[in-house]
């Protein structure tokens, strides 16, 4: 079958080609209703695609960006690829996302395809353990937006949420339901991910300026498998926590699932708060108070700055980051 082309919509439509090809990409400044109407009947009776290859090959541009997630499973990460996809969704663009799994051999890998697939632009999560590729794609001058994440020495626009205002919320929260002994639990830190260390920065300073003395035995960061054995050690002392801090979604999980295998109540045993506002902690009994996350606001932000980064090739700007405030969504659980 013969390939309909923009000449021959032009020609159903009794228009100029480079009318057509200002209607495809939506310039309509100058364009009246009737020839946008004439156009647009011309693209559906003939059935006609654009060439991506050939726009690409004369716009030198692929309208593709990449995106490297740190953990897909997390419900943060996935409401960002959403917000990132319906960004790029209305400005053309086609996402690619790969889920490096915290592990920064694998993110090196999905760096290399991206940008051998000639992918227009990044998104990542970094592990911040490729410190030497992410400078070279700086010195490329190839457009890259940092998400959840700091990278010390790498300069780039970073999306971030206020971690320290998100610990704090909810030891304040603690406090002020009359809690005093008010434990943390998150992931390890042995990656030094951004997100996770200054979450711990954030509750020790709460603490503080509550006036309570810091007991290190009441801060655990292990990996996702050790936590109940954790949780058990923790537990089991002398003067236990009252209040537990779940530093993210899989941690809270964690928490639950042995509270129910120990028979503990919440909040009767144990006060408990979680950060990221996962969908189901509105429906668990009691419903989870949380500190939630703009998800939505981060990713189409990480998405605007990358699409103007390529657009407009302005990657001489001084990179920044931006800091996101939290909310703390009061329910049953504290």
């Amino acid at each position: 079958m013969k390939r309909v082309t923009i000449a021959d919509v032009a020609k159903h439509a009794n228009v100029s080609k480079s009318t057509v090809s200002q209607f495809l990409n939506m310039r309509f400044d100058y364009m009246g209703e009737v020839t946008k109407d004439r156009i647009e009947q011309a693209v559906s009776q003939l059935g006609y695609r654009p060439n991506i290859i050939a726009r690409s090959l004369k716009q030198k541009k692929t309208f593709t960006i990449g995106v490297i997630v740190g953990n897909i499973l997390l419900s943060f990460s996935t409401q960002v690829i959403r917000a990132i996809e319906d960004v790029c969704r209305e400005n053309d663009y086609h996402v690619i996302v790969c889920n490096a799994d915290d592990n920064h051999e694998t993110e090196k890998k999905y760096f290399e395809m991206l940008i051998a697939k000639q992918v227009d632009g990044l998104i990542v999560f970094p592990t911040a353990k490729n410190i030497e590729l992410y400078r070279s794609i700086l010195k490329e001058r190839f457009p890259v937006v940092f998400m959840d994440r700091l990278v010390p020495d790498i300069p780039v626009d970073t999306i971030m949420l206020n971690n320290h205002a998100a610990s704090e919320k909810a030891v304040q929260h603690f406090i002020e339901k009359g809690y005093d002994r008010i434990a943390i639990v998150t992931n390890s830190l042995v990656r030094h991910i951004t997100s996770r260390t200054e979450r711990i920065e954030g509750y020790k300073k709460a603490i503080e300026d509550a006036g309570i003395p810091i007991r290190e035995e009441y801060i655990l960061a292990l990996e996702v498998d050790q936590i109940k054995d954790g949780l058990k050690e923790m537990l089991s002392l002398p003067k236990p926590p009252e209040a537990i801090l779940a530093g993210n979604d899989f941690v809270l999980m964690e928490i639950l699932y042995y509270f129910k295998e120990q028979k503990l109540l919440i909040p009767d045993d144990f006060a408990l708060i979680g950060i990221d506002d996962v969908s189901f902690v509105n429906f668990h009994s009691p419903p989870i108070t949380t500190i939630k996350q703009p998800s939505f606001d981060m990713g189409k932000k990480a998405a605007e700055l990358l699409l103007t980064k390529i657009e407009s090739s302005d990657i001489e700007k001084e990179p920044q980051t931006y800091r996101f405030e939290p909310e703390l969504i009061i329910r049953e659980s504290c």
